[in-house]
């Protein structure tokens, strides 16, 4: 799976990604990758996306060709991704079928962070968008991330660390502990 971090601080918003690509068992190392990055640019913010490597691809084709997408509140994120879902289902062939039975909603079959210029969010596989304060991390090495990042929260306080520092240091966190992570990390910064 993979590591994403997002920060927010008063020193900025930042995003960290690991670099390490798997297939079950199998690991596609970054040397080997051409094609890596977990992190994609929309506008002004900062896409991370996590799980099939397929969601990479048709997430970014599907909001290049969405100039309706709003990537700037909890609300206007949930609209983006409402209006996608039928086309991730029609022009993407987005199987929103899970083995979990009684889900409520079809699932978009996609997690992912942002990291924009007016806060940070979480959108999960039932459409919901969350709002994160400080930090957040998403991915099979979240565990780890979240656990690094409240313990150096009081540096961010007392001015030691940065959004982009912190966001590596969790990032790093999920790397060292998480067999589907690995480095090297790197830090997206926001602007604005």
């Amino acid at each position: 799976m993979s590591t994403l971090t997002v920060t927010r601080t008063a020193s900025g918003t930042a995003m960290a990604a690991d670099a390490l690509t798997t297939f079950n068992d199998l690991r596609l190392p970054p040397d080997l990758d051409a094609a890596g990055e977990k992190v994609i640019r929309v506008g002004a913010a900062c896409v991370g996306i996590v799980g099939y490597t397929a969601h990479h691809l048709v997430i970014q084709d599907a909001l290049d060709h969405f100039p309706e997408a709003d990537l700037t509140s909890r609300r206007g994120i949930f609209e983006t991704f409402r209006a996608l879902h039928p086309i991730l289902k029609d022009e993407y062939y987005l199987n929103p079928e899970t083995d979990q039975e009684g889900d409520p909603y079809e699932s978009t079959q996609v997690s992912l962070l942002i990291a924009a210029p007016t806060g940070i969010f979480g959108v999960y596989d039932m459409r919901e968008v969350h709002e994160f304060t400080r930090f957040w991390a998403m991915g099979s090495g979240a565990s780890f991330a979240l656990g690094a990042m409240h313990a150096r929260w009081p540096e961010v306080e007392a001015g030691r660390l940065d959004a982009g520092a912190l966001a590596a240091l969790g990032c790093e966190a999920g790397c060292r502990f998480d067999p589907a992570s690995g480095t090297p990390v790197t830090v997206y910064e926001v602007e604005g």
